[in-house]
C-alpha cells in the first residue's frame, strides 16, 4: 500500500471510517489516487481534502460514505477513486489547466469535473482525461 508523503488518513476519510479503522483507512483509498494526491501537493502547493480533523467543515470529500447528503453508490468517490481538492493558492481552475497542459505528470487521472469551485480528479477506468461538467452534463476528451 502507497503511504502518502503529504496526508493522512484522517484527511481523506470521514470521521465515522477513522473512528473505526484509524490510520488502516488508507487502505480504503486507491493507490493510485493517493500517488496523485502527493505529486498535486509538490506541483500546486497546500490542500485540503477533508478538514474535519482541524475543526473544519469538510468531511467527505474524499472517501464518501453514506452518511454523506450527495451519497451515491456508484461515485467514484464511494470507492476511494476520488478526492474533491482545495487549494491555497491555485483556483481550481488553474488546477485543471495545469492538470490538463501536463497530462504526462498525472498519469493516473481520468476525470476531471468543470465549473465547480473546487478541484475534483478521479482514477475511474477510462479514457484520459475525460472533463464533465455538473451543471450542463456534457463532456469532452481533453
Amino acid at each position: 500500500m502507497y503511504q502518502p508523503r503529504f496526508f493522512k488518513a484522517q484527511e481523506l476519510v470521514p470521521p465515522s471510517v477513522y473512528k473505526k479503522m484509524g490510520d488502516k483507512s488508507l487502505s480504503l483509498i486507491d493507490d493510485r489516487v493517493l500517488m496523485t494526491l502527493d505529486q498535486l501537493r509538490l506541483k500546486m502547493g497546500l490542500c485540503t481534502i477533508n478538514n474535519w480533523c482541524f475543526g473544519g467543515n469538510f468531511e467527505q470529500s474524499g472517501l464518501r460514505t453514506d452518511e454523506c447528503k450527495v451519497f451515491s453508490p456508484t461515485s467514484q468517490h464511494a470507492f476511494g477513486r476520488a478526492m474533491d481538492c482545495k487549494f491555497r493558492d491555485h483556483t481550481a481552475e488553474q488546477v485543471r489547466q495545469f492538470v490538463i497542459n501536463n497530462k504526462e505528470m498525472f498519469p493516473y487521472i481520468t476525470f476531471i469535473e468543470s465549473d465547480v469551485t473546487w478541484f475534483h480528479f478521479d482514477v475511474r477506468n477510462g479514457e484520459r482525461i475525460t472533463l464533465w461538467s455538473p451543471k450542463t452534463g456534457e463532456s469532452k476528451i481533453v
